[in-house]
């Protein structure tokens, strides 16, 4: 995997041939921060990355100069490996965090303007992430809640969907607090 823009553009981390996650592709991450970037200034949004994997999306923020990033990863080498890298990175000002999506989501006092989730396309209580994050406290008013999801869930009848956004098999649902 490499970050594929900003400051840290070409940096390449390896997170071994055993590590469980699914990491979002070079171009759907491209296109989306591409996005991002033309709607917002990344540098003062505070940003939570839900369901962190191998921390990919969080080092995208990183290196497009946000300094506010919790990541938030229940499996310990996944936690581990983002610790590492973050590290690797010179990137301290992150907050790393072990701990389940779900439960964070709802005991947590922050609140955050931008929150990306990037479930494992299997978890059973996939189609209700939407519901909990925008249900939960931690959204600010008029935050962004970004879903990545593969193309047999249609959150198109959510009350807080904005719109959908399709690269290859990534889609990317977007939701607001309004």
């Amino acid at each position: 995997m490499r970050i594929v823009g900003g400051s840290l553009k070409g940096r390449i981390f390896r997170p071994g041939k055993s590590f469980k996650a699914r990491p979002t592709t070079d171009i759907a991450k491209e296109a989306l921060f591409n996005i991002l970037q033309n709607r917002y200034d990344l540098s003062e949004l505070k940003v939570l990355d839900l369901f962190s994997g191998t921390g990919s999306i969080s080092f995208e923020f990183a290196s497009r100069g946000c300094t506010n990033i919790t990541s938030v990863e229940m499996n310990f080498n996944h936690y581990k490996f983002i610790k590492e890298t973050s590290k690797a990175l010179e990137l301290d000002f992150m907050r790393i965090l072990k701990f389940d999506a779900f439960k964070f989501a709802t005991k947590t006092d922050q609140k955050y303007d931008l929150i990306f989730a990037d479930p494992p396309f299997d978890l059973k209580t996939f189609k209700n992430v939407p519901t909990v994050v925008m249900e939960s406290d931690i959204l600010n008013e008029d935050g962004i809640f970004i879903l990545e999801h593969p193309k047999e869930f249609d959150f198109s009848k959510h009350p807080n969907f904005v719109e959908v956004r399709k690269y290859g098999k990534v889609n990317f649902t977007f939701f607001e607090k309004k």
